[in-house]
């Protein structure tokens, strides 16, 4: 199979006349091309006047035909290989997000019948649990936007983009597709499933895993763990209820970034952690079609372009970067608290992305050096102390402190919402981001702010709203592991994904997933040697 490369298209272009560009693009007679698909599809919006499609395609032809192509790319399928496994002890799975989600599946598809403690509840509950609290702030600290079936991610955009490079994604976004995703993020440079299609999509995954032998047991929250010889002997999880042990040799740790009270648990049992940088700050919100026009020129709106997303990043004399994350194209903000008394934001859209606001979290890079302690948990308490003084900014009863971007910008606060609605809910309170965030961070927000409207025409626009606090955007904490993914302290204990400090994003904590799946199948293959 070849690949060709940087093929401009307009925007009214027909996708299902593929064979017959391919052969325009290689010179191959329609009737000897035996398929063409899109390997890769992007917007090239550089030129306002101008704003076309670029695809680059898979195309399978007679291998004389294939020879005779200029500037073509040869390709193989890669094909993902899992063997089958026998298990005295069942290996268990903490956290049942992107990362966790995908080691189950690995590890069930082997036959080794994982068994994951998930301590949020399934989708369908989850749901009702997070609407309870958007509608009456009442928080469930159990259930809510950072624990449940699916992560974090399953209250997001469900972007899929990626830094990384590795030949599982593939695999992934197939197998997510066959679980329910739309099929187009096989090919969008910039792939998202959307928070609706995501929950249908991680349910469906989860009822293969169990239809091979695995489990998923909901409401079951990792508290411990017993070991013999320096090894993992047992899981150790409650229900609220009671407390349950299950034997076990391996556990793989795929708890996410907000799963504090593991992070203080393995501490007080001496696993080797690390600081990390992370980031905070704020979520703005724009009209989507002020948003659409600023990157589409006068092709807003036209029927082939899907709502517009931007990717900032200033560098800022004071020696801060302040830079965009998790662009929600019409999307909403969502309240993103776990635990009482602390006040944390997110983002979060539909598949269509036709919600009447975009946002995007405004994050300063916070260094390990401004934790101000070497205890390896400092960032944590960094992260709590800022999300504590952001709920009382808020009034203490879950409402998010709001603010203009015009009166941020010039040191004041006023009451009077422009043009531009919050999206956010319980409710909303106006507060300056100086009561809650540190100085270089605000000073940070106030001079990139200003940068970014030099590149976005409207991104500093005196109605645009500021809602805090944007602080979970990755974990502050790293669990150290080893060249074969165990804890360094303790043997067949996999520190996994975005929570251990190994992974920033859907994707790649699906990959990390696979990879402690890998290394667990790969210590019971060894032990029947």
């Amino acid at each position: 199979m070849i690949r060709i490369n940087n093929i401009k298209v307009p925007l009214d272009f027909d996708f299902t006349n593929i064979i017959k560009l391919a052969s325009e693009k290689t010179g191959i007679p329609e009737n000897k091309i035996k398929s063409a698909e899109i390997s890769k599809k992007s917007v090239d919006a550089r030129k306002k006047n101008d704003i076309n499609f670029i695809v680059s395609l898979n195309i399978s032809a007679e291998l004389k035909y294939e020879k005779r192509v200029k500037n073509a790319v040869y390709v193989e399928n890669f094909v993902y290989r899992i063997p089958k496994v026998t298990v005295e002890k069942r290996p268990v799975i903490v956290g049942f997000g992107p990362a966790g989600m995908f080691a189950a599946l690995v590890l069930a598809i082997a036959g080794a019948k994982p068994i994951v403690l998930e301590r949020g509840m399934d989708v369908d509950n989850r749901i009702r649990a997070v609407e309870k609290f958007r509608n009456s702030g009442v928080l469930d600290p159990e259930c809510n936007v950072q624990f449940g079936e699916g992560g974090a991610g399953t209250f997001s955009d469900g972007k899929l983009t990626t830094g990384i490079k590795d030949k599982r994604i593939g695999w992934i976004l197939r197998k997510l597709v066959e679980f329910g995703a739309p099929s187009d993020i096989i090919y969008l440079s910039k792939p998202h499933i959307g928070t609706d299609k995501l929950r249908e999509t991680v349910k469906n995954l989860r009822k293969y895993v169990v239809s091979l032998g695995g489990e998923v047991r909901f409401g079951a929250k990792f508290i411990g763990y017993e070991t013999e010889n320096n090894c993992i002997s047992e899981a150790v999880y409650s229900d609220g209820k009671g407390i349950y042990r299950i034997e076990t040799d391996n556990i793989i740790l795929a708890s996410g970034h907000s799963a504090r009270g593991i992070f203080e648990m393995l501490y007080s049992k001496n696993i080797k952690l690390s600081q990390k940088n992370f980031a905070v700050g704020l979520r703005i919100e724009h009209l989507k079609s002020e948003i659409d026009k600023a990157m589409y020129g006068c092709f807003a709106g036209h029927d082939a372009l899907k709502a517009a997303d931007y990717k900032l990043a200033v560098h800022l004399p004071n020696g801060r970067t302040l830079y965009t994350f998790c662009m929600c194209p019409g999307g909403y903000v969502v309240a993103a608290s776990s635990e009482h008394g602390r006040l944390a934001v997110n983002g979060m859209s539909c598949y269509a992305r036709d919600a009447e606001n975009s946002n995007s979290a405004l994050l300063v890079n916070i260094d390990t050096s401004d934790y101000k302690s070497s205890h390896p948990l400092a960032g944590m308490y960094f992260q709590r102390e800022l999300e504590e003084k952001a709920y009382i900014a808020g009034g203490s009863d879950y409402s998010a402190p709001v603010i203009l971007v015009r009166d941020f910008l010039n040191g004041k606060i006023t009451e009077n919402i422009g043009k531009i609605k919050p999206s956010y809910k319980p409710k909303i309170k106006f507060a300056s981001p100086d009561e809650y965030l540190p100085d270089f961070v605000c000073e940070s927000l106030r001079l990139g702010i200003r940068e970014m409207g030099k590149k976005i025409n409207g991104f500093d626009n005196p109605d645009a709203v500021l809602t805090g606090i944007e602080s979970r955007s990755s974990s502050p904490v790293r669990i150290n592991r080893s060249e074969s993914l165990e804890s360094v302290s303790v043997g067949r204990l996999f520190p996994c994904g975005e929570g251990a400090g190994y992974a920033g994003g859907i994707i790649s904590a699906a990959v990390d997933g696979m990879k402690c799946a890998e290394a667990v199948i790969n210590k019971i293959e060894s032990e029947k040697k």
